[in-house]
């Protein structure tokens, strides 16, 4: 039995995604699957592969043939190079980082506008002043007698 290593679809019309599958050669492209060994999503920015290099190496060793695909996706992982023989083999797939923070420039003036403040605060400013002021009027008489 002739054994691949190859991409099978999923996804919708213009949103693919692929699973890294093992399989026999004479099966659909997407049919039965012997195992998944990993994803690849093209559409995203970058790119997300992930391979289970054990058994990856499994399969490579007993004889499972890469598509063109898969081997220029296991070269990114690092993977076709340890098979081949390569200790120093290293994955070379970019990784998403965090997005960076935003922080506003201080030297900028707000471009929004303040609320203008409510005449109803007014009054009850003027009733807090004229209380005190009743208060110093009722002392005074006091004070004269």
């Amino acid at each position: 039995m002739a054994v691949k290593i190859r991409l099978k679809r999923l996804g919708k019309i213009r949103a693919p995604y692929y699973r890294i599958v093992v399989a026999d050669s004479r099966t659909k492209r997407d049919g039965r699957v012997i195992e998944e060994i990993g994803k690849y999503h093209p559409t995203e920015e970058p790119s997300i592969i992930e391979v289970d290099s054990d058994r990856a190496q499994y399969w490579l060793s007993v004889g499972a043939q890469p598509t063109e695909q898969v081997a220029a996706l296991l070269k990114l992982t690092g993977d076709w190079g340890k098979f081949k023989g390569d200790k120093d083999a290293k994955s070379t797939v970019k990784v998403k980082g965090e997005p960076e923070v935003f922080v506003a420039d201080a030297a900028k003036k707000s471009v929004i506008k303040p609320k203008a403040e409510k005449k109803v605060e007014a009054p009850a400013e003027d009733a807090a002043a004229e209380a005190p002021a009743a208060d110093e009027a009722a002392a005074a008489p006091a004070d004269a007698e």
